[in-house]
């Protein structure tokens, strides 16, 4: 019987690159978005060690050059955790746009992926057929050879 040739197969491959592509990019939009998070994180801890630090400095003895010093710092540190979450933020819509896209590439490739299996099925289904029809052939073509016995 004939081999098995699946005329979507350039389809399937085109469809295999754009998905590893796909997951690619949707993994290193997951890299950044941990990244983000992480920078938040240490901001966050550096904000809540200058408020500590602010608070504290009460208590004691007040310099007012110190304190305003002090206040200036932690008024930058409230900037860049703003800006860290605004990257955040940003970082998880990325994330999800590249989750949506790998997730329509994968879809397109499942279909090409299930279109060739039934492709599969159905050309072993024919050759088995096939081999049926010629193992039925042979069977006819020896009993027809066989003498009659009177």
């Amino acid at each position: 019987m004939k081999r098995f040739r699946f005329p979507l197969r350039p389809v399937a491959v085109l469809r295999a690159h754009r998905e590893m592509r796909a997951r690619e990019a949707f993994a290193a939009s997951v890299h950044v978005y941990v990244q983000a998070e992480e920078r938040l994180a240490t901001t966050r801890t550096r904000v809540a060690d200058l408020e500590e630090m602010l608070f504290a400095g009460r208590r004691e003895r007040f310099v007012a050059a110190d304190a305003a010093a002090l206040y200036r710092v932690y008024r930058a540190e409230c900037h860049a955790e703003m800006e860290a979450e605004r990257e955040v933020i940003e970082a998880r819509d990325l994330m999800a746009k590249r989750r949506n896209e790998y997730l329509e590439a994968n879809r397109q490739l499942k279909v090409v992926q299930r279109l060739e299996e039934k492709a599969r099925n159905t050309h072993r289904l024919e050759t088995l057929r096939a081999e049926q029809h010629e193992m039925d052939e042979f069977a006819g073509f020896r009993a027809s050879r066989r003498p009659v016995l009177t």
